[in-house]
């Protein structure tokens, strides 16, 4: 049961586990007066945490019905990418400007051992990956970027759709974002990584293409 001043604070952090954590499935229906009872709370606090998480785009509000489990279609897929697509690049930017050594061995060692001659195990690749980019976010050191990424939910929903290509494509491109970024060189550094986004995000623009088809 959860106990706390603001109950709403709480039970937006739980839910938000849940929905990424799959215990909330994508397009499955809240039932509140279910959730409200398994968290010990009233449907008030409730129902002020499921507003926050709809501004995430997490839940979505559908008249009559109750809130559901977002479910992001392709085009709003792309807009976060647009968005990902600025962001990592100014904060891969920045951090060509301020990377310690200790940042330096961090970003090295999210893809230490892969080799593009190799297989690359999947799943692994893909933790990697996602270390990669909150890495590129957090080490930047600005505030507002931080909460814009993390906040609005860019984040999550993409680490929701795994890898969009694979390994043996993207691999080399990420060590091109780290060298650049151990080189100093910040206009280099923003270039490949948004570039790097860029190359995701045709993929779902291409998905888009054959749909309408």
């Amino acid at each position: 049961m959860i106990n706390h001043t603001d109950l709403s604070a709480p039970i937006y952090r739980e839910l938000k586990r849940m929905i990424m954590d799959g215990d909330l499935k994508p397009g499955e229906k809240i039932i509140q007066e279910k959730v409200a009872e398994q968290l010990g709370v009233s449907r008030t606090p409730m129902t002020k945490a499921l507003q926050l998480l709809e501004n995430e785009m997490l839940v979505e509000s559908i008249p009559r019905r109750g809130f559901y489990v977002k479910v992001l279609n392709l085009k709003e897929l792309i807009d976060v990418y647009d968005c990902r697509e600025v962001l990592e690049g100014m904060a891969a930017g920045r951090l060509a400007e301020i990377l310690t050594p200790d940042d330096a061995i961090k970003l090295d060692g999210c893809f230490k051992g892969y080799d593009l001659k190799d297989h690359i195990d999947p799943s692994a690749y893909f933790r990697s990956d996602e270390l990669f980019h909150r890495l590129l976010i957090e080490m930047a050191g600005n505030v507002a970027l931080n909460k814009i990424y993390f906040l609005g939910n860019i984040y999550g929903e993409v680490m929701k759709q795994g890898l969009l290509r694979p390994p043996q494509e993207t691999l080399q491109e990420h060590w091109d974002i780290i060298q650049a970024i151990r080189n100093g060189d910040k206009a280099e550094a923003e270039k490949t990584a948004r570039l790097h986004i860029a190359r995701s995000k045709q993929v779902l623009i291409n998905q888009i293409k054959t749909v309408d088809k």
